[in-house]
């Protein structure tokens, strides 16, 4: 699932590209994939993009009035891409054809983005195509009439970089979760998924089944410090991968588009997720898994627990309040 690392790769991507422009055209295939009723999906095209942020793992579209409608309010479109979904930039005219081609939105040169387009050395319109490969449709468009309708629609946990040692902490502590669940919980923390966190308590040599309230202060200290040189190490790894180090903040150049197959939970560089039966970076011990229904788990048993390796049955008994069953009550809060 596409994370805070990844999440922003797409919204830096996106911002030379669409911002200022109007949405000419949208495709919809899939009948799973629109989540809202009121505004319709139809209020769409004709609107100008001001603005694309990052909402937890959403990535969010601000569409102000159509043109020559000043008095028009402006609506969001929220973008979740779950496990498999993913965005690929293609040339005008495209429509969804695939197979896993959900939905489409193609952007065009508007009177209003025409002052932005000469300001900025940006691509050419282009057309935003919305794919899943997977049969269960989990990723989600909803269409939204307000900011607070936005702010409503998830909850966004705080913010590694952001917050304070003492606030990382008592966030941390709010809740007697094993640490896994804790930072990957969108309630309690911003943007942090399986892949991520995995990465984080190897950083950290912390168990991922180790509980929030057995927490010493130095441990904590150890994992905010792993938690925010993750997310940043792997935000500036994917930037130069895309030609977005110019882009930082939202500022620069346009950079490449992530293809398919480029924004994965399984990238190459990660020290231990993905990595089950593969030598641990730090110590050589073969990394372990935990399974748990449709997640994995990877850790390294030298590292982070002390030299025990888990069993899966005698976990899943332990863990089922923990752990949830499947991808949708990890995304709740």
């Amino acid at each position: 699932m596409p994370e805070l690392p990844d999440v922003t790769v797409y919204v830096e991507a996106l911002r030379p590209r669409v911002v200022g422009r109007v949405v000419s055209r949208v495709s919809v295939r899939s009948p799973f994939l629109v989540r809202t009723f009121e505004p319709a999906i139809d209020e769409v095209p004709g609107r100008v993009v001001t603005g694309v942020e990052r909402l937890g793992k959403r990535i969010v579209l601000s569409l102000g009035p159509r043109e020559g409608a000043a008095e028009q309010q402006g609506i969001f479109l929220a973008i979740h891409l779950m496990i498999a979904g993913r965005l690929l930039w293609k040339a005008p005219g495209v429509k969804p054809t695939g197979r896993i081609d959900l939905a489409a939105i193609e952007f065009a040169e508007g009177t209003e983005g025409a002052g932005a387009a000469a300001a900025v050395d940006r691509p050419p319109p282009g057309t935003l195509i919305l794919t899943e490969a997977s049969t269960k449709k989990r990723a989600a468009v909803h269409v939204l009439g307000s900011r607070a309708a936005l702010a409503e629609l998830a909850p966004v946990g705080l913010d590694v970089f952001a917050c304070s040692g003492p606030d990382f902490a008592d966030r941390l502590r709010s809740e007697n979760r094993t640490l896994k669940r804790a930072l990957t919980s969108p309630r309690l923390f911003d943007g942090i998924g399986n892949a991520y966190s995995d990465e984080m308590l190897w950083e950290a040599r912390l168990s991922p089944i180790k509980l929030t309230s057995a927490m010493t202060g130095e441990e904590i200290e150890r994992l905010h410090a792993a938690a925010r040189a993750t997310l940043s190490h792997w935000t500036d790894v994917l930037r130069r991968e895309f030609g977005l180090d110019a882009g930082v903040g939202g500022v620069g150049g346009a950079g490449r588009f992530p293809g398919s197959r480029e924004i994965t939970a399984f990238h190459p560089g990660f020290a231990v997720h993905g990595k089950f039966g593969k030598p641990c970076p730090r110590c050589g011990h073969v990394v372990a898994r935990i399974v748990r229904a449709e997640n994995e788990v990877n850790y390294c048993p030298t590292c982070q627990t002390g030299g025990k390796v888990f069993a899966d049955r005698l976990l899943s008994r332990l863990l089922k309040d923990d752990w949830p069953s499947t991808v949708e009550e990890w995304e709740a809060a």
